[in-house]
């Protein structure tokens, strides 16, 4: 049975923190309002579009929620469009990339990126190849659901006992129990290692390269 580590992209892989948050300014001050502080804000990241909204609007209305969303999105690409996204990886992303298949892991995504963001973040940093499903917000329910962890699976021909979910938020970590997974948390993201212990993971890291060693001693309980 294959092995599968799948990675969250925002605050896990990269950090994209800054962009979304220019992002989110730009479209509540389409609608007249601001955006709660970073603190508040930086929570939903990893969460699908309309849902980010209606945590950080909760009573607006659905209307107004997608129209957010939609803006939002519009946001972004404009500030692609200027070459004004950062994205950077994390220092020793690649290297956990590449220690992870020395061991014989697979590797996937899930994102509650669109297709089309995650494609451009992974292809800037050519690194897009190395993985072997990739699941985003275009296709599944928003996490804390199960099915992006589930198809990652399916596609990897691997099984949730043989999965781990890395990710930063307690969204990723809920996933990975919904799924069956095990998850382990990026203690470099937008979410303390409190919330993330909360949600479930069996670990949570402090660097990149610190998830090697919690993989191997947490990949079969």
């Amino acid at each position: 049975m294959n092995k599968l580590a799948i990675f969250d992209c925002d605050g896990t892989l990269v950090d994209s923190g800054a962009t979304i948050q220019r992002a989110l300014r730009a479209a509540f001050a389409q609608h007249g309002l601001v955006l709660p502080p970073p603190e508040v804000s930086r929570k939903v990241i990893g969460l699908s579009l309309i849902e980010a909204m209606s945590v950080l609007l909760p009573d607006a209305s659905v209307d107004v929620h997608e129209r957010l969303a939609e803006d939002y999105k519009r946001a972004f690409r404009e500030l692609r469009a200027a070459g004004q996204v950062e994205e950077p990886l994390f220092d020793g992303v690649v290297e956990l990339l590449d220690a992870l298949e020395s061991d014989g892991w697979l590797l996937a995504v899930a994102t509650g990126k669109s297709d089309r963001g995650l494609r451009h973040c992974l292809d800037s940093h050519d690194i897009h190849a190395r993985f072997v499903s990739l699941q985003t917000a275009d296709r599944h329910p928003s996490k804390p659901h199960p099915s992006m962890v589930e198809q990652a699976i399916a596609d990897a021909g691997a099984a949730s006992r043989t999965s781990i979910v890395v990710g930063d938020t307690s969204f990723d970590m809920a996933m990975a129990v919904n799924a069956g997974a095990r998850g382990i948390g990026a203690g470099w993201g937008y979410h303390d290692a409190e919330e993330l212990f909360d949600a479930g993971a069996v670990a949570v890291a402090a660097q990149p390269l610190d998830i090697l060693d919690l993989v191997r001693e947490h990949a079969h309980g």
